[in-house]
């Protein structure tokens, strides 16, 4: 019975061990370089929400925090660093949908499980907009389909790659429309908006916050919103359906990860600390001005959206009938 009880409070002790270490090093962090990677080309709406984020949370630590873009692979080539690197919360993976839950669903030799990324938050969400090139012969959502269906497969829309939020919103508007068009993945969404821009390619859901400033400029078109609502920095524009294809929806989210093994406390306090800085007024402000809806959820609410979301693309993958690559 002794040697019973002294096995039982050897590992209650160890395991005591374990998280009050794994507490101090969650008190000492960080102490060195904190790298975000965005697992895509500068310019693109991650890339911008990671550098604020990098900003702030430098100022916050007293550290050094820059943002390494690493682009390829349909994003998977970023996310794969992250993945394999020391969960010790010095490499964090700031990305869209796709690299932190779709793409098990869309790759076949993925080196990397979405679901085992320690989730940290939901950075931001922002409604998507349908643009093409400025010279496109449809000005209304109503002419897009007509149009397509006159000339199947020949219309060309682009995308961030396999699996990213433009090419399943894409797929769920041929789905519902009945049309068919050629996908022209991309390494990011700077790219894909230049050969807008330069009339290589014809249609493009892109983010609010990089597709406006292009629109006023006048280089490019808006069609349609794909939210449920009216964006309110360009409230003429409507709403995907409002014109014509009821319940489309398509919003581009940003999260933020640990690489799988993070202790729960180191993840904790970058929860609370990103929360902290996503709900300030100077941060809250400048997303506000990006036409970004501040996240800032808690662990459970991350987990419970990451989820949702999950089920939500599920579905449009198995209806478009996307096979993994």
């Amino acid at each position: 019975m002794k040697t019973r009880h002294s096995r039982l409070t050897i590992a209650l002790s160890a395991l005591a061990f374990v998280f009050s270490t794994a507490h101090a090093r969650s008190q000492d962090y960080p102490t060195q370089l904190v790298k975000l990677v965005v697992p895509s080309a500068p310019g693109s709406t991650t890339d911008t929400l990671a550098r604020l984020m990098a900003d702030q949370f430098s100022r916050k630590w007293g550290k050094p925090v820059v943002v390494e873009n690493i682009a390829g692979g349909g994003m998977n080539v970023g996310t794969e660093r992250v993945a394999r690197a020391a969960p010790d919360g010095h490499t964090l993976l700031v990305a869209p949908p796709g690299p932190l839950t779709l793409h098990q669903l869309l790759y076949r030799d993925l080196s990397y499980n979405p679901t085992q990324f320690t989730r940290i938050t939901v950075l931001a969400k922002i409604s998507n907009v349908l643009v093409t090139r400025k010279d496109f012969p449809a000005s209304s959502l109503k002419e897009l389909i007509a149009h397509a269906k006159e000339n199947p497969g020949k219309l060309t829309y682009a995308s961030q790659g396999p699996g990213s939020t433009a090419h399943l919103s894409a797929s769920q508007f041929e789905v519902r429309t009945g049309t068919k068009m050629v996908h022209v993945p991309y390494r990011g969404a700077v790219p894909a908006l230049n050969d807008i821009v330069a009339g290589h390619v014809d249609l493009f859901f892109d983010t609010l916050t990089t597709a406006i400033p292009l629109y006023r400029a006048g280089k490019v078109k808006l069609l349609a919103v794909a939210a449920p609502t009216r964006a309110p920095a360009i409230p003429e524009i409507p709403t995907v359906s409002e014109s014509g294809l009821p319940g489309f929806r398509s919003i581009t989210w940003f999260g933020m990860a640990a690489p799988p093994g993070t202790p729960n406390a180191l993840a904790a306090r970058l929860n609370r600390e990103a929360i902290e800085i996503l709900t300030s007024k100077e941060i809250s402000d400048r997303l506000r001005d990006l036409s970004l809806e501040v996240g800032a959820t808690d662990v459970p609410e991350t987990n419970k959206f990451y989820a949702e979301e999950l089920v939500l693309w599920s579905k449009v993958i198995k209806e478009a009938n996307i096979q993994p690559q």
